[in-house]
């Protein structure tokens, strides 16, 4: 998935703690989530409604 363009937390430092980094693909339908330490390793991909409601939950808590 390199053709992706991946965004990190603003919250995330530079200081290499655990971050994560999501990309949405062309057709954005779905949302792709890896760990920004193994670029290359295994991606969580979600539908984009489901990550939506994710993080509406997420920020009330």
């Amino acid at each position: 998935m390199t053709d992706l363009q991946w965004f990190k937390s603003s919250y995330s430092d530079a200081g290499g703690g655990e971050c994560v980094e999501v990309a949405v693909s062309p057709t954005p339908t779905t949302i792709h989530i890896r760990d920004s330490k193994d670029p290359d390793g295994p991606t969580l991909d979600v539908r984009q409604d489901a990550f939506a409601a994710f993080i509406t939950f997420a920020a009330r808590a």
